[in-house]
C-alpha cells in the first residue's frame, strides 16, 4: 500500500485526533472498483472503503451510502460508522468471504434467499425518497454509448449486442420493481459462523428481482437444477415455462452486462486488474448462455 493511500486512511475525520491511539491499517485484497482496508483503532476494528464516483458505471457514493445504511437497518449489512467524500467506514465483520461453491449449497441458498427478500422488500422503507434505478437494459445501452465514445476495441460488436439487448428486454417484459443489490458475486457474502452478511452496495438500485436471482446464479455457476431450486425458493411456487424464459433472458443480460462492464473498465479504470482477460471470460459465458436462450 502506498504511503499516500495510507495517509488518506489515517486522515479520515472519524479517528479521535486528540487520542494517541495508533491507527493500524492493512489493505484488503479483492476490490475492483474500490480500495479496501482493515483498520484497527484502539480496541475496535473497521473496514474502510476508498472510492470516488464512477459515472461510466453508474456508481455514485451517495447512493451506495444510503443503501448501506438501509441494509444495516434491515440487519443484513454492517453498520456505517462514518462517511466523507471518497470514503466510507464500516464495522469490521470477522468471518469468511464465501466462494462460488459455498453458494451452491442448498442450505446456504436458503439463507441467501432470505437476505435477498429483506433487501427487496424491507430496504425501501429505510431509503430516502431519491434513489437510483438499475435497469440492466438501460445500463447496457449506456455502456454501448461509452464504448463508442471511448473508441473501444469492441465497437464492431456493439450493434449486435444492442439488438440482443432489445430482444432480451422484450422477453423479460413487465416486471415488479424491487430494491436490488445487483452485484451478487461470491465475495460480497460473508459468513461469520452464525449468519450471512451481504456487503458492497455500489450498484444498488430498484430493479426486477429476476436480475438479482439471475446475477447470483450466473456469477456462481449454478446448474439448471440449482437455478430452478433458487426460483422455487424465492417465488415459493413451481417454475412455469414463462418464468423460466424471462429468468433466462435476465441471466443473459447479467452476463452481457458483466462483459460490457469489463470492456468499459478496459478504457477507463486505473486499478491494476486484467480487464482484458475478464472481458474474454465473461463474453464466452454470455455467448454460451445466449445460445441456450435461443433454443428455449
Amino acid at each position: 500500500m502506498s504511503a499516500k493511500i495510507n495517509k488518506t486512511v489515517e486522515a479520515l475525520t472519524c479517528w479521535q485526533k486528540e487520542s494517541l491511539t495508533p491507527i493500524r491499517c492493512e489493505a484488503v485484497e479483492g476490490g475492483i472498483t474500490n480500495r479496501n482496508f482493515r483498520v484497527e483503532h484502539g480496541n475496535e476494528l473497521f473496514f474502510v472503503r476508498l472510492g470516488e464516483d464512477i459515472p461510466v458505471h453508474g456508481v455514485y457514493r451517495f447512493n451506495e451510502l444510503a443503501a448501506s445504511r438501509a441494509a444495516f437497518s434491515c440487519g443484513i449489512s454492517p453498520e456505517v460508522v462514518h462517511a466523507e467524500s471518497g470514503a466510507m467506514v464500516l464495522r469490521f465483520i470477522e468471518g469468511k468471504t464465501l466462494e462460488a461453491e459455498n453458494l451452491r449449497d442448498h442450505s446456504t441458498m436458503q439463507k441467501v434467499v432470505s437476505l435477498l427478500k429483506k433487501c427487496h422488500l424491507e430496504m425501501p422503507h429505510h431509503l430516502p425518497g431519491s434513489t437510483l434505478i438499475f435497469w440492466v437494459f438501460q445500463v447496457l445501452r449506456g455502456y454501448a454509448k461509452t464504448l463508442r465514445e471511448g473508441k473501444s476495441r469492441m465497437i464492431p460488436e456493439l450493434s449486435r449486442f444492442m439488438e440482443i439487448n432489445k430482444q432480451l428486454e422484450k422477453t423479460v417484459g413487465a416486471v415488479e420493481m424491487r430494491f436490488g443489490h445487483n452485484d451478487l458475486l461470491c465475495g460480497n457474502f460473508i459468513d461469520d459462523g452464525k449468519r450471512l452478511w451481504l456487503i458492497d452496495w455500489d450498484y444498488a438500485g430498484f430493479n426486477s428481482p429476476l436480475f438479482d436471482l439471475a446475477n447470483l446464479a450466473s456469477n456462481n455457476e449454478y446448474s439448471e437444477d440449482l437455478e430452478k431450486q433458487l426460483l422455487e425458493m424465492y417465488f415459493e411456487n413451481a417454475v412455469s415455462a414463462d418464468l423460466w424464459k424471462r429468468y433466462f433472458a435476465m441471466k443473459c443480460a447479467s452476463l452481457l452486462r458483466e462483459a460490457m462492464w469489463s470492456m468499459v473498465s478496459e478504457i477507463h479504470s486505473t486499478l491494476d486488474f486484467d480487464y482484458g482477460q475478464y472481458t474474454t471470460e465473461n463474453l464466452e459465458r454470455f455467448e454460451n448462455t445466449f445460445a441456450q436462450f435461443e433454443n428455449l
